[in-house]
């Protein structure tokens, strides 16, 4: 009988085993190596994240000799995402394509803030301007931005509200008018934050305190790249507004119309998740978008060549502003070591 019993026990462990191996083929090897990879970067400390968005402002990374590979483990790959670890003068940088639009953003950015040890999250980019003293090659440090892609659809005919409205029947050619297509009101986000009740909100302002450093920043952009030179030198802006949808705006009378009713000077893709993504638990966030067009309008020059520029330029202010933060950490640090 026991040794039924013992035979009954090692076939029911044998099928224990067969069931598990069935459930986790090759997921417990791998994520096992990742944690450990995950571990191993966050002993070196807090790091700063750096997202972008595109290919050409991930080529303008790597092409700038700014960033300089950890020798131990160069990277992580995670969820299907590369995130590259290093450092960009002396600070510990984690840095990740996030890929286009609203989602994409969103993940990358909640993924570094969850799995890794970041301090803050730094993002660069191109953007479209809908300003007209926005130039070419210029970077907008935007102290506030929007998502300006959740609309609710209202009806033909029905009464117009306070709140901002894009009717179509304006846009009726030759002459403006009523349109069966209505209207849209744009909506206000819904925002979770870290012991706070949930509210709407449209506008969502990047770290005050970070702002403040970045407006201080010294840079000289750059007005040639390998193919052509710009007319005039390009500046950065601080201080404006920037809009974010998951659409390329290629339109000029909605551009215009976005600068008219929300004074957005840029317009992107991935700005406002990143900001909100990071806002909810309190995490520290800067954005920098170098314009790389005008949205809707003719294109004087190249659109690569003018992308290229734009995140090279974008990249140099990102860059002096990591630089900068880290050094005032280290600054910091030593106070408090020798009060």
């Amino acid at each position: 009988m026991a040794m039924a019993l013992s035979s009954l026990q090692v076939l029911l462990f044998s099928l224990l085993l067969a069931a598990s191996a069935m459930a986790f083929p090759a997921q417990q090897p791998a994520m096992g190596r990742v944690r450990w990879q995950v571990d191993r970067v966050n002993r070196r400390g807090p790091s700063l994240g750096l997202v972008m968005s595109y290919v050409d402002e991930d080529t303008a990374l790597q092409a700038s000799g700014y960033f300089t590979p950890w020798r131990v483990l160069p990277f992580v790959d995670l969820y299907g995402r590369r995130f590259h670890i290093g450092s960009i003068r002396g600070v510990n940088v984690i840095y990740a394509l996030t890929g286009q639009r609203r989602l994409n953003a969103a993940v990358t950015v909640q993924t570094l803030i969850d799995v890794f040890s970041v301090s803050g999250i730094v993002h660069y980019g191109t953007a479209g301007s809908s300003n007209d003293s926005m130039s070419f090659g210029d970077v907008s440090v935007p102290k506030l931005v929007a998502y300006t892609g959740a609309w609710t659809w209202k009806k033909f005919k029905s009464p117009k509200e306070s709140s901002t409205e894009l009717s179509f029947g304006e846009y009726n050619t030759p002459n403006g008018g009523e349109n069966l297509l209505g209207s849209l009101k744009f909506r206000n986000e819904e925002l979770y934050s870290v012991g706070k009740s949930v509210k709407e909100v449209f506008w969502l302002p990047v770290d005050s305190a970070w702002f403040k450093i970045a407006e201080q920043l010294k840079v000289k952009l750059e007005r040639c790249n390998d193919t052509f030179c710009l007319p005039t030198t390009p500046q950065v802006v601080y201080g404006l507004k920037g809009a974010s949808a998951d659409m390329f705006l290629d339109n000029a009378e909605y551009r215009k119309f976005l600068f008219r009713e929300f004074r957005v000077s840029t317009v992107d893709e991935e700005s406002a998740a990143v900001v909100m993504t990071t806002t909810s638990p309190g995490v520290p966030v800067i954005v920098f978008r170098g314009v790389s067009d005008l949205a809707g309008g003719e294109p004087t020059w190249s659109s690569t060549s003018l992308m290229n520029l734009a995140s090279i330029n974008a990249l140099k202010v990102a860059v002096e502003f990591i630089a900068t933060v880290g050094k005032h950490k280290s600054t910091i640090s030593v106070q408090r070591s020798n009060n």
